[in-house]
Order: structure tokens, then sequence, then C-alpha cells
């Protein structure tokens, strides 16, 4: 009964598909607009454990045109550029702000059906190894669940769990961990 799995899927991504719909356009909570921070730019201030509202780090909405328009179809054939989506604290919920980042790579996997990714899970250094490495897992699968939803085949995706094994950044802040709580594209 492959049904029941494919519902749970769906369910998954109109939730998502909701809250995204109910959150606010424009930019981000410091002002900023999506994507002015650049690659490798810092992280904006105020990203709190809970991390309810956008970051401001890494972000990178992907920089796709419309959809069905030339620059979207050219924007197809070339990997997103924003390649990694942030979590927060003991959460493997896919958070709103990255949805874009998500939607930009699927497009990419459809219109490219040759390639495949790994979908790296990383956590931050708290909590035991064990319990890190199967939260990095269940990060990853949320992700390679979600772009199943948008049609991606199954047989380009492959999920690997880091843990805390690979640190993005070493500190101890709140904004390190934040940091490090992540799933990255590896083409």
């Amino acid at each position: 009964m492959q049904l029941k799995p494919y519902v749970r899927s769906l369910t998954i991504a109109l939730s998502l598909a909701f809250v995204a719909g109910c959150s606010s356009t424009g930019g981000t909570q410091d002002g900023t607009s999506t994507g002015a921070g650049g690659a490798g730019s810092g992280m904006g201030a105020g990203t709190g454990v809970g991390g309810a509202g956008t970051s401001g780090y890494g972000s990178g909405q992907a920089g796709s045109g419309g959809v069905g328009s030339e620059a979207g179809q050219m924007a197809d054939s070339r990997i997103p550029e924003a390649r990694t989506i942030y979590f927060a604290f003991d959460s493997d919920t896919i958070r709103p702000e990255f949805q874009s980042v998500l939607e930009a790579h699927s497009r990419y996997l459809r219109a490219n059906p040759g390639t495949s990714v790994i979908l790296q899970g990383h956590t931050d250094d708290r909590g035991t190894r064990e319990y890190n490495l199967a939260l990095g897992e269940r990060r990853a699968n949320a992700v390679k669940r979600y772009l199943d939803v948008q049609g991606v085949s199954p047989s380009q995706l492959e999920v690997v769990s880091y843990g805390e094994e690979r640190p993005a950044v070493r500190g101890n802040t709140e904004q390190d961990h934040a940091r490090n709580r992540r799933v990255v594209f590896a083409y």
C-alpha cells in the first residue's frame, strides 16, 4: 500500500504551502530584501532558539524568474545558488522562508532527470552523537519528502546524516548553533 505515505507527504506539502501563503511577503525582519545578504554573509540578529521569524542568514531565496517564462526555463538548467536550508533548534520541520529554495531545487531536478543530489543533514553540537545523527537524518528526510511531493524522482535523491560531525562554524553562540542546524544540497 503505497498510498498512505503519498497521502501523508501530500498533506505535509499542502500544510507547508498554506503556511507559506499566510506568511508575509517582502523583506526579512531586519529590513533587508530577500537575498540581499549574498553568499557567505553572516547571520542577521535576533535568531532565537525557536526561530519563528525569518533569519537573514543564508536565506538566499533562489533567483529564478517567473515560472514558465524564458528566464525561469533558463534558471532550471543551472543548479540553484542557495544550497543550504536551516532548521530551528531540535526540529526537522521545514521553515516557510526556505520554501522557494526547495522549489528552485525541485524545478532543477525535474528539468534534469539525470542529475542526482545528496541531502546532507547536520546539527549543532548539543545532544548526544547518536541523537544528532538521527536528527540530521530526519532533517534530510524531511527535505527528501518535500522534493518527492514536488515530483522529483526518488532515484535522484540520497540522504546522508553527519549529525554534529561537520560543523559549518565552530563556536558556542546561538548564531553558531543556528548556522550548523542545516541540510545541504550536494550535487
